[in-house]
């Protein structure tokens, strides 16, 4: 929890509302060589009570001039004052202003910075070698004060009409459609833009730079276009498919048209996020907009449709209709990531999306299973709280009881609800129990109190699950990893059946309950169809009986018993040897979601072997998925299905890397030839055969790799190759690749090759010392929302006296930005050391 006495309260933060924005003139002249910018701004506002000064937001800004002018003319000039500390703006007035409409104007300058927030510079190399420079925004969550002063918070929202002024040549863009263009006597280019929708200020964007625009498709009224650096055209069809279908989709869903006025998706060189949903201006990196499909694995091509649709959806979700606070974050995060779901589902629904989001789930649970999880709804004090907020309890949590809700309701019952809700706020605030008020008046049921009980308190249950004849016995506790006194109970809406059959609704409210279900006994799914965020602990016999039944289980199904098993095994409940006898029953598996489960959790046991017994454990495995790569091959049949595809790169990878197979490695290893050597090989299988060739790579493999990423044009072949450097087993290599990441490689990209360097069991020592010497080189080098995601791989570090080093050196170089998520890498570090105490011997004496 937030601890009040540590830093100044919310009050500290937010502003006053005695004057409120109405309507932004903003004019920015950004000089991309010098990385500096002035700006000018006009902002109607309403002086709700008489002031004698106007309190906003502006941080590393220089304020030149500022001033008020009334309604009938009058001037009142204004002394500026900026508190660093709380980033708030002062305009003390020369006298008093009176209630009613005035405008306040402001002179400023500021940097381009590098930092990947506010208003800051990406770079890239252009094909003649030359190094070019864009001016891009990143607003989210409360930077746009380091771009021009403003309200900056999301329930003071105002209408934009943008203004840039650039160098003749240079490609603009915002977040309206372009209503005039003017040269002026110095040869800049004025470029004016329509007014937006009232907005939050954290969806204002701008960009400048030597940048080219796909030619506008008309979707239903709303051009769409594709903005990118020069030469990567070829690489939009795929995005712009994407983005059409989402656009149509979701006009109908929501029953509002589009909110602006045109769409942009703009590809960006440096990006700290993943994408931004800046209204009519989406920013994205490169890698998750654009793409070639015959380059890409299912998985890339699947991660552009998911940014691409989420994105969209906040265009209603988000942009639309806003949260008041970031305490609520979640509902913009959490909807997105339901309807980006729903969306991919709808396009191409062979690839089963919502059976492959059991995998994200999973990651959501893990987190939602320690003792500092957090509510969804979270307090939210000072900016640095905000942008701590941004993690899998938002998104993967949030999207997860969303889908539990729907499947209990019913999907047109949920649909009137949303629709309802946004219909009576549109273009204005929102709160979280606004959406279950709505959805409760167009379905009847009880949203709000099921509801409260997922989103106000951390954590979820385990249902355990007997059955004695035709009656079943359910109980609910909370679940956690490292031991629990607590109590705590949910509204858990449940989807119970037999296999086979129709599931059962039941709301268990209380502790305990039992239901008549004829064949429980049998064998009984408690959470039917895989859409409930909770796990299931089945009584020894019906835990049997299901393992009889595996073929009669929709594949998510099968994927959460191994989840809800493998979870038993980190929390103690459940020995390891117990996963590996359920595991054994996969062999003949073929879906892609299972045996991404099937995976991690064999990669965590055999970290934790050395030895004859890793050699055992490897040989295991091997026998596990060798029957599985036979029956898929290397090679992609003729009309087999993309997720056949997915599963064969999952099942060479695990027998390669985790299985350490020398056959395998070897073909692996002339599959790579062939793909670097720029001849035809499935995606699936090149990817997969680069993941197995870094796993035992040599320094002559880490050069070509190094290579591969200079040259390739592919954004996902570029990432491929530059994140596989992570897992080659020298030392020195890793010292190599770390140097690497403090200049040639972008800033949004160093930590997560970091985190897989810390994950590699083989050199994860001397990187952790290696991060430790360079600490402070990495806080100045990295975006801040990068560093606790860097911070990640710690959790594999699982001895007890690596763990003591971990929690000492976190404590004494704190990441306020994201102490909680931080403060969970801590506790996840100590259930993994929990797992080795426990189970090293033991698993050991099994495997022999």
């Amino acid at each position: 929890m937030h601890d009040a006495s540590a830093a100044p309260g919310e009050a500290a933060y937010r502003l006053p509302r005695t004057v409120l924005p109405r309507r932004y003139e903003l004019r920015i002249e950004p000089d991309l060589d010098a990385a500096t910018f002035v700006g000018s701004e006009d902002v109607a506002v309403e002086v709700v009570e008489p002031v004698t000064e106007v309190v906003l937001n502006a941080n590393e800004l220089t304020i030149d001039e500022a001033w008020l002018v009334a309604a009938d003319g009058s001037r009142l000039d204004a002394t500026v004052s900026l508190d660093a500390g709380t980033e708030r703006l002062t305009l003390a007035l020369a006298g008093q202003a009176a209630a009613g409409d005035w405008t306040v104007h402001l002179r400023f300058r500021g940097t381009l910075n590098d930092k990947l927030k506010g208003f800051y510079r990406s770079v890239f190399t252009d094909a003649e070698g030359v190094e070019r420079v864009i001016g891009t925004t990143q607003m989210e969550p409360t930077d746009a004060r380091l771009a021009f002063p403003c309200w900056d918070e999301p329930d003071l929202k105002a209408v934009y009409a943008v203004t840039l002024v650039v160098a003749d040549g240079l490609f603009a863009v915002s977040n309206a459609a372009e209503v005039a263009r003017t040269t002026l006597d110095d040869g800049r280019v004025e470029v004016r833009f329509a007014d937006t929708i009232p907005m939050s200020t954290y969806l204002v964007a701008f960009v400048v730079g030597p940048l080219e625009a796909t030619d506008p498709i008309d979707v239903d009224g709303t051009p769409l276009r594709v903005v990118h650096v020069p030469g990567k055209d070829k690489l939009t069809p795929f995005s712009l498919e994407i983005g059409a279908f989402a656009l149509r989709l979701f006009a109908d869903y929501y029953e509002i048209p589009y909110p602006g006025d045109k769409c942009d998706f703009i590809a960006l060189p440096d990006f700290a996020a993943g994408a931004m949903e800046n209204l009519g201006a989406i920013t994205y990196r490169e890698a998750v907009l654009l793409v070639d499909p015959e380059a890409a694995t299912q998985t890339e091509m699947q991660r552009v449709a998911d940014v691409v649709a989420h994105e969209l959806a906040h265009m209603w979700f988000g942009d639309l209709v806003t949260m008041k606070w970031w305490n609520g974050l979640w509902l913009n995060e959490a909807f997105a990531t339901f309807m980006e779901l729903a969306a991919v589902d709808a396009f191409k629904p062979e690839w089963q999306r919502w059976v492959s989001f059991t995998n994200e789930r999973a990651a959501a649970f893990a987190v939602d299973s320690l003792a500092s999880t957090r509510p969804i709804e979270f307090p939210v004090h000072s900016p640095q709280e905000a942008e701590g907020m941004f993690d899998v309890l938002t998104y993967q949590k949030g999207a997860s009881v969303l889908r539990m809700l729907e499947q209990f309701l019913g999907h047109d019952g949920f649909r009137a609800g949303i629709r309802l809700y946004l219909r009576s706020r549109e273009y204005g605030n929102a709160e979280t129990t606004d959406l279950w008020d709505a959805i409760e008046e167009a379905t009847g049921e009880p949203v709000r109190r099921i509801m409260d009980t997922w989103i106000f308190q951390g954590g979820h249950p385990v249902i355990s699950a007997s059955a004695d004849g035709d009656r079943l016995s359910l109980s609910q506790k909370r679940f956690r990893f490292l031991a629990d006194d607590g109590e705590a109970t949910w509204a858990v809406p449940l989807l119970i059946a037999v296999p086979g059959g129709q599931p059962h609704k039941v709301l268990l409210d209380e502790t305990t309950t039992t239901i008549d279900l004829p064949g429980a006994s049998d064998g009984v799914v408690v959470n039917a169809g895989g859409h409930g965020f909770y796990r299931v602990a089945y009584s020894p016999e019906l835990l049997v009986a299901l393992g009889n039944r595996l073929d009669q289980l929709q594949p998510v199904e099968r994927a959460l018993l191994l989840d809800d098993t493998w979870a038993a095994v980190l929390a103690g409940a459940t020995p390891a040897s117990a996963f590996l006898d359920l595991a054994q029953r996969f062999g003949d598996e073929t879906d892609p979601a299972v045996w991404t489960t099937l995976s991690g959790a064999l990669g965590s046991l055999e970290r934790i072997l050395d030895g004859a017994d890793r050699e055992r454990f490897q040989a295991w495995v091997r026998t596990l998925a060798r029957p599985a790569l036979e029956r898929v091959g290397w090679e992609p049949a003729f009309g087999e299905s993309e997720l056949l595809g997915q599963t064969r790169q999952l099942v060479l990878s695990l027998v390669g890397s985790i299985g350490n197979d020398a056959d395998v490695q070897e073909r692996a290893r002339r599959v790579l030839d062939k793909a670097l050597a720029g001849q035809n090989v499935d995606p699936n299988v090149a990817a997969a055969a680069v993941t197995i060739v870094a796993g035992v790579g040599t320094e002559a493999d880490w050069e070509r790799y190094v290579q591969r990423f200079r040259e390739t044009d592919s954004p996902q072949e570029q990432l491929r190759y530059l994140y596989a450097l992570g897992a080659f087993p020298s030392e020195e290599l890793a010292e190599r690749t770390l140097a690497m990441t403090l200049d040639e490689i972008r800033t949004q990209n160093g930590p997560f090759l970091i985190f897989y360097l810390l994950a590699n069991r083989e050199v994860h020592v001397k990187v952790w010392d290696w991060v430790k010497g360079h600490w402070a080189e990495l806080v100045e080098r990295f975006p801040d929302n990068t560093i606790p995601r860097m911070l990640g791989g710690v959790v594999t570090l699982s001895t007890p006296e690596q763990a003591a080093d971990v929690n000492a050196f976190v404590a004494a170089h704190p990441v306020p930005q994201a102490a909680k998520t931080v403060e969970q890498h801590l506790e996840r570090l100590q259930v993994n050391v929990g797992l080795r105490q426990r189970e090293t011997a033991q698993l050991a004496q099994h495997l022999r």
